[in-house]
């Protein structure tokens, strides 16, 4: 894949075509430009204000052009993260935008607990956790915030609705990488 680079550029006016309530993006002139941006892709756009989480909206799978993935999940990020307030103008201008583009999620099959500690590798893979009902993902970036096993799975466990010991009952486990580019 090309430059990645724009990215959080087209996140960002996205995000900036609400507060404007006018079109920003030419979707043609876009693609003609960047073509790997028709490419279905699935993408994680993150917001942060002085190193804080402010937003963060993505899709697992790719079902959409890269481009009108970036552009939907940079406005849900901003006006639609359940976890926070709508995105105000001020904070715009303030707010860091991240862009993760994600490989297609592969299945880790694992007997027990150290033997998916042994398969899932901190710092490079994202991990999407999913049993009955409940399911959660952190993006590969948050073993920054989380650098142990014990503890990333306990808060995965707790984000998808779970007790934090929830790998006693063998969840499904996916892995994934994420290629991250930030403003």
């Amino acid at each position: 894949m090309q430059d990645l680079k724009i990215l959080p550029k087209l996140a960002r006016l996205s995000i900036l075509e609400k507060f404007e309530n006018k079109k920003l993006i030419d979707r043609d002139e876009w693609i003609r430009e960047y073509p790997y941006l028709k490419e279905k892709r699935a993408a994680f756009v993150t917001l942060k204000i002085d190193g804080k989480l402010r937003g963060c909206i993505g899709s697992i799978l790719p079902n959409r052009a890269l481009i009108d993935d970036v552009v939907l999940n940079a406005k849900l990020a901003a006006f639609e993260d359940p976890r926070f307030p709508e995105l105000t103008p001020e904070e715009f201008d303030r707010v860091k935008v991240e862009v993760s583009v994600l490989t297609i999620p592969e299945k880790v099959e694992y007997e027990d607990v150290n033997e998916l500690r042994s398969k899932i590798r901190p710092k490079v893979d994202g991990v999407i956790l999913s049993l009955g009902n409940h399911q959660a993902t952190f993006l590969p970036s948050v073993w920054e915030e989380l650098p142990v096993f014990d503890l990333f799975f306990a808060h995965l466990c707790m984000k998808s609705g779970l007790s934090g010991d929830c790998l006693r009952f063998h969840p499904t486990i996916y892995r994934y990488q994420a290629i991250e580019v930030e403003e």
